[in-house]
């Protein structure tokens, strides 16, 4: 039953996001040009699918759509990782960092997406539009994945006025992974065939 409802949420995703309009110069609403360039299929340690991130490419940009069940509600650190690696045996820390080839701190990493806010009843939908990440990095030589965190992701954002003579203030953790916690999902990112 819960594989019908994860394939019919991740449908629900591809339609509405195949579908979003846009006014024409003329005024009349016309489909966007997207293309699937990848899907990460979502699984938490026990192997259990827990959902789906699917990658349009539109106007230059990478459209996300992302789906999930069965995950604790609230906000989740979600991310792209570094290594294309979900060894649950290692609470996935296989996938490595975040994306990051700037070098910069976490809020600017390229694999820092929107945090994903889980309903009360443990299903996810996010959609959103970025040209942080490019395929060269997604689809280099190790591959990447994506990561739901067990915690929300504060972006790094300890404002200065928490600061105090004893240096209190965003610590190394925090400017590297936004206090975001354990790994509890990940799917490794698949090209889409052609």
């Amino acid at each position: 039953m819960r594989t019908r409802f994860l394939r019919g949420l991740a449908l629900a995703a591809v339609l509405a996001t195949a579908g979003l309009a846009v006014l024409g110069s003329a005024g009349a609403a016309r489909a966007p040009q997207q293309k699937l360039l990848a899907l990460a299929v979502l699984r938490d340690a026990s192997s259990n699918l827990v959902g789906n991130v699917y990658f349009f490419e539109a106007r230059g940009k990478v459209s996300v759509v992302a789906t999930g069940a069965r995950l604790a509600p609230g906000f989740h650190g979600f991310h792209i990782h570094a290594i294309g690696a979900c060894d649950a045996a290692s609470a996935f820390t296989s996938a490595g960092g975040h994306e990051n080839p700037g070098a910069k701190t976490h809020g600017g990493h390229a694999g820092d997406m929107t945090p994903l806010l889980v309903n009360a009843d443990g299903t996810a939908w996010a959609s959103f539009r970025t040209d942080r990440f490019v395929d060269a990095e997604v689809f280099d030589a190790d591959g990447s994945a994506v990561i739901v965190h067990a915690g929300a992701d504060n972006l790094a954002n300890i404002p200065t006025r928490y600061r105090t003579d004893a240096g209190a203030g965003p610590d190394a953790a925090t400017l590297a992974t936004g206090d975001a916690g354990a790994r509890v999902a990940c799917g490794l990112i698949r090209r889409a065939k052609s």
